[in-house]
């Protein structure tokens, strides 16, 4: 299986992150942290740190399965500034195979002021869509269009992160960490998610 990369700037949304890495590592896929500091330790929005597993200077992306954005302030303008992603987020949605993931801010201040979402679906947290031209905006929590999974905010990141694994993986493995979680279909909107936990 291809490594998937979350990155990480100083004011991250904690609750992103740390969703999106355990629910995946749960799944069985493999995830990295990817500081883009200069310090393995980034501090998120709210003063919870994280340690992360490797500095982007010193790590190879090479065919990256996803390539995943945490929103929160001032983190997503941490990640839209720093040069090097930019690059790489080009390269992976132009990939063939490569998939990007953004939640809360991400989408419009990072996906949406580089181009990257024109011609597709998109959701993201409320007031950031007007940085995201050429796209559909729907304000549902989670949005899977093409090669992008984006999510609405914290409280959607669960569903954000288990509709990578779905993706990634299957329904059926998407179920099965899901239902590990406690999480059950009575407790999802069928508007808002398009599938289904056991």
């Amino acid at each position: 299986m291809k490594d998937s990369f979350v990155f990480l700037a100083d004011g991250f949304e904690e609750i992103e992150a740390i969703s999106v890495i355990d629910i995946l590592r749960r799944a069985g896929m493999d995830v990295k942290t990817v500081s883009i500091t200069a310090s393995l330790l980034v501090k998120g929005a709210h003063g919870v740190g994280i340690t992360a597993d490797c500095l982007y200077d010193s790590t190879i992306f090479g065919d990256a399965e996803w390539l995943i954005l945490p929103g929160g302030m001032p983190g997503a303008t941490n990640l839209h500034d720093f040069a090097p992603l930019q690059g790489l987020l080009r390269s992976q949605a132009e990939s063939k195979s490569g998939r990007i993931a953004a939640i809360c801010a991400s989408p419009g201040e990072i996906l949406g002021r580089f181009g990257l979402l024109k011609g597709h679906r998109f959701t993201c947290y409320p007031g950031f869509e007007g940085k995201v031209e050429g796209a559909e905006y729907v304000p549902h929590k989670v949005v899977v269009s093409g090669k992008f999974v984006t999510a609405n905010g914290p409280a959607s990141a669960p569903l954000w992160a288990l509709s990578i694994v779905k993706e990634s993986l299957g329904e059926q493995k998407a179920n099965e960490v899901a239902s590990g979680m406690l999480i059950h279909a009575k407790q999802l909107n069928a508007s808002d998610f398009n599938f289904n936990f056991g």
